[in-house]
């Protein structure tokens, strides 16, 4: 039997292996933890991360909130960085709640996915 996170690696894995971000149109990662979300628009053919944002400093304000903050965030900086199309990597979780919160911050925040 499979634990809950040796079961979140393997979709990640299997998801990691259709998705990967390009120059034109690179690659978004979240990361949630218990407590904060991470989000990070990644080139994969050089390697670097492009603009990232975290729920860092939001402790005062209930998760879903935070992870609206934090779509909106990415958002702006993707777009300061000239980014305007990503590729939503969800990273094995599941795309509801926080996850989803991200994702429609950040369109609502003019990224296309």
């Amino acid at each position: 039997m499979t634990t809950k996170i040796e079961r979140r690696i393997k979709i990640k894995y299997s998801v990691r292996n259709k998705v990967s971000g390009t120059t034109e149109r690179p690659r978004m990662s979240v990361f949630r933890s218990n407590k904060q979300i991470y989000v990070q628009v990644i080139d994969d053919l050089s390697g670097k991360t492009l603009a990232s944002a975290s729920s860092l400093g939001m402790e005062a304000m209930p998760k879903k909130e935070q992870a609206a903050k934090v779509g909106e965030l990415i958002a702006k900086k993707a777009q300061e960085a000239g980014i305007t199309s990503v590729v939503f990597d969800r990273n094995g979780y599941l795309y509801h709640g926080r996850i989803k919160e991200v994702a429609d911050a950040a369109r609502n925040g003019g990224l296309k996915f």
